[in-house]
């Protein structure tokens, strides 16, 4: 039997016509090899029914992996995010007109989680096939961050083994053309980033130990 690999990604928010983490997963519904096949969602970009979104996949499919993308204009590169916050404090508002400020995401949850992916793996052999990588150490507050937590909560709480994460990702070149002086990664890098990603992830059970931190 297979291993489920679940791909999530975002509608397009904030005025944008595409979201570049829709775009890439979609691309992947559907690809197998050997002992996996993956299966992609999009997510509303609407707190609380995102979050809906992502439990419903995670109970239908019953995923060893999960990785959720979401789209980070102004990052340079593919951030695996190490950790997720217990607060939605949203800079702008969502889909639905609805602009939470220092609000928790889980009631009495952890502060925080850790990705069970193998970040700094993953950040290099993306280095190694010449895709520019890092280990982002937040995942904003946004729905994005909502998203992270609200997953990993659901992990911790199952007492599952699914190990699950997050990856942000840079514009699309056309839109970074409406936005001067931003990062943009082709559609197809991105692709063969997160095919990189879930190849790493079902290779390492333990993540390297290279350095990733910042010193500010």
């Amino acid at each position: 039997m297979k291993k489920i690999i679940l791909l999530t990604g975002f509608e397009p928010f904030n005025k944008e016509t595409i979201n570049p983490s829709w775009e890439a997963v979609r691309q992947l519904d559907g690809w197998h090899e050997g002992e996996f096949v993956v299966h992609a969602r999009q997510l509303p970009c609407v707190f609380g029914r995102a979050l809906k979104v992502v439990h419903q996949a995670v109970e239908e499919l019953q995923p060893s992996i999960v990785i959720a993308v979401g789209q980070a204009g102004g990052r340079v590169d593919m951030s695996i995010e190490r950790v997720a916050i217990n607060v939605d404090d949203a800079p702008i508002p969502d889909n639905q007109q609805r602009q939470l400020v220092d609000q928790p995401i889980v009631n009495g949850g952890p502060a925080a989680y850790f990705s069970t992916l193998p970040i700094k793996a993953i950040v290099h052999e993306l280095r190694e096939a010449g895709l520019p990588a890092s280990v982002s150490q937040t995942a904003g507050t946004f729905v994005c961050n909502h998203v992270f937590y609200g997953l990993m909560h659901q992990a911790h709480e199952w007492g599952t083994t699914m190990r699950a994460g997050f990856i942000h990702i840079p514009y699309l070149p056309q839109q970074a053309a409406a936005h001067p002086g931003t990062a943009s990664m082709k559609l197809e890098d991105v692709v063969e980033g997160l095919r990189i990603a879930v190849r790493t992830t079902l290779a390492h059970t333990v993540d390297v130990r290279e350095a990733g931190g910042l010193t500010h």
